[in-house]
C-alpha cells in the first residue's frame, strides 16, 4: 500500500509543481526522482542511464530535427507566404473562400512543417488583417487560423505521430499512412463548416470583391500556382510517398525533405547565410525542447512503473463499465480534459503509457488507438485556457482583436474536432484501410 501512496504523491507533486509555475520538464524530473528514490533507493540511479541512453540513441527520433528543419526552412524562406497568397487569390470568389484557402494552406503547411506555432504565426500575420478588412467576423477569422495551424499535428509528417510510434511500438510509416485519411477528413469537415457558414451567414465570411479579383488574370494565377504551390506540394508527396511506399525509412525521407526545402529556398532566390542561421536556430530550439521533455519524462515513467502504477491503472479500468468500449471512452475523455492544462508531449509520455497495457490486454488495434489519441491531442492546441494556438495568434493579432474573439472563434472548431473523433470511433476503417492496402 505504501508504493501506491508514493505513486499518488508523485502525480500530485507533479501537478503542484506545474501549478506554481515550474516548467513541465523540471516538474516531471523532480517528482519522478523523489518518488523513485523513496520507493527503491539508489537503484533508481542504476536504471536511469540505460533509459536515457535509449532515448538519445533512438534512430526513429532522429527524424524529428530533420522534419523540423524542413518546416522551419519553408517558413523562414517565405515559401509558405507565397503559397498562402496564391491559394487565397484562387479561392477568394466564394463566400468563405479565404477561409477555405487558409484551411488548404494549413493542410499543405502541416504536411511540410508540422509546426503549429510556425503555421499560426505565419497565417495570422498574413491573413488576419486582410480578413478583417474584407468584413470577416473577428471570431470566425481567428478560429479558422488557429484550427488551420493545428492540422499539422495529425497530417503526416507529424511530431505527434513520430513520438506515438515510439510509445506504442508501431512503425512511423504505419502511423503516417493511418493518419493520412483522418487528416483529410478533418480538413474537409472544417471546409464544409465554412461553406455552410458562407451560405447561412454570408456577411460573416464575404467573398473578395469582384473588382479586386478582376485585377488578376487567369494566366497569371495559373503561373503563380505552378511556381508557388507545386514545389512544396511535390516535396510533401515525395517525402510521404517514400515513407508510406516503403522506399525510405522515416529518417531517410526526413533528410531528403530537409534537402528539398533547401533546394526550394535556393530556387526562389532566398537561400543565404542569414536564412540558414535562422533556420538552424529555430530547429535547435524546437528539437531541444522536445528531447529535453523526453529525457525528463524518463524518471517519472520509470518510477511510475516500478512503484506499481500500472497495477493501479488496471484496477481502475476494471471498475469501469462497458469493457473495452468504456475504457476507450474514459481515455478519450481524460485526454480531452488534460488537454486544457497540459501540452501534447507531456500527455503522450505521462498519461498514455499508464493506460497502454490495459488496451494491449483488450487486444485493441494500436494503430487505430494511436490515431484517436493524436486527434484528441490536437484539440489541446485549441482548448482554453492554455491552448497554444490561441496564444500564438494573440501574440500577432492586430489591435482590436480581443482574447474573447480568439477563444470564441476556436470553440466551433473544437466541436468539429470532437465530431472527427466520433467519426473515427464509429468507422475504424478510415484509419486502418490505407496501412492494410499498402501492406504495412
Amino acid at each position: 500500500m505504501g508504493n501506491e501512496w508514493l505513486v499518488l504523491g508523485m502525480i500530485a507533486g507533479f501537478l503542484s509543481l506545474m501549478v506554481i509555475g515550474i516548467p513541465v520538464a523540471i516538474a516531471l524530473a523532480v517528482s519522478g526522482f523523489i518518488a523513485g528514490y523513496l520507493g527503491f533507493g539508489s537503484m533508481l540511479f542504476q536504471l536511469m542511464p540505460a533509459r536515457l541512453f535509449g532515448v538519445v540513441t533512438n534512430y526513429t527520433l532522429l527524424a524529428i530535427p530533420l522534419f523540423v528543419f524542413m518546416g522551419v526552412m519553408l517558413e523562414k524562406s517565405r515559401v509558405a507566404e507565397d503559397m498562402l497568397e496564391t491559394i487565397g487569390k484562387a479561392m477568394g470568389g466564394v463566400n468563405g473562400g479565404m477561409g477555405l484557402a487558409i484551411i488548404l494552406v494549413g493542410v499543405l503547411m502541416g504536411a511540410s512543417t508540422g509546426i503549429v506555432g510556425a503555421t499560426v504565426v505565419t497565417v495570422g500575420l498574413l491573413t488576419l488583417p486582410a480578413l478583417l478588412r474584407r468584413g470577416y467576423a473577428p471570431s470566425i477569422a481567428c478560429g479558422t487560423i488557429c484550427a488551420s495551424g493545428t492540422l499539422g499535428q495529425i497530417i503526416p509528417p507529424s511530431l505527434v505521430l513520430i513520438l506515438l510510434s515510439d510509445i506504442v511500438g508501431e512503425s512511423v510509416g504505419t502511423l503516417f499512412a493511418a493518419a493520412f485519411i483522418p487528416g483529410l477528413v478533418l480538413a474537409l469537415i472544417y471546409m464544409a463548416y465554412l461553406l455552410i457558414l458562407g451560405w447561412l451567414r454570408p456577411q460573416w465570411v464575404p467573398a473578395i470583391p469582384l473588382e479586386e479579383r478582376a485585377k488578376i488574370s487567369g494566366k497569371q494565377l495559373t503561373l503563380d500556382l505552378l511556381r508557388n504551390v507545386c514545389p512544396p506540394l511535390l516535396l510533401v508527396i515525395a517525402v510521404l510517398g517514400s515513407i508510406v511506399g516503403g522506399i525510405a525509412a522515416p529518417t531517410e525521407a526526413a533528410s531528403m525533405g530537409a534537402l528539398g526545402a533547401l533546394l526550394i529556398a535556393l530556387a526562389v532566390g532566398r537561400l543565404n547565410r542569414q536564412l540558414i542561421r535562422e533556420t538552424l536556430h529555430g530547429t535547435l530550439t524546437i528539437s531541444a525542447m522536445v528531447f529535453f521533455i523526453l529525457l525528463c519524462a524518463q524518471p517519472f515513467s520509470l518510477a511510475f512503473r516500478g512503484l506499481g502504477g500500472e497495477q493501479m491503472v488496471h484496477a481502475l479500468f476494471e471498475m469501469l463499465p462497458g469493457g473495452e468500449f468504456g475504457a476507450l471512452l474514459f481515455l478519450m475523455a481524460l485526454l480531452f480534459v488534460l488537454g486544457f492544462f497540459l501540452e501534447w508531449i507531456e500527455i503522450s509520455y505521462i498519461a498514455l503509457p499508464m493506460f497502454l497495457p490495459v488496451f494491449m490486454n483488450y487486444g485493441t488495434d494500436m494503430v487505430w488507438l494511436s490515431i484517436l489519441v493524436a486527434m484528441n491531442l490536437q484539440m489541446s492546441f485549441l482548448t482554453p485556457p492554455f491552448g497554444w494556438a490561441l496564444f500564438f495568434l494573440k501574440g500577432v493579432a492586430p489591435k482590436g482583436v480581443t482574447t474573447r474573439d480568439i477563444y470564441v472563434g476556436a470553440l466551433p472548431f473544437v466541436l468539429l474536432q470532437l465530431l472527427a473523433v466520433v467519426v473515427l470511433f464509429q468507422f475504424p476503417s478510415l484509419v486502418t484501410w490505407l496501412p492494410e492496402a499498402i501492406g504495412w
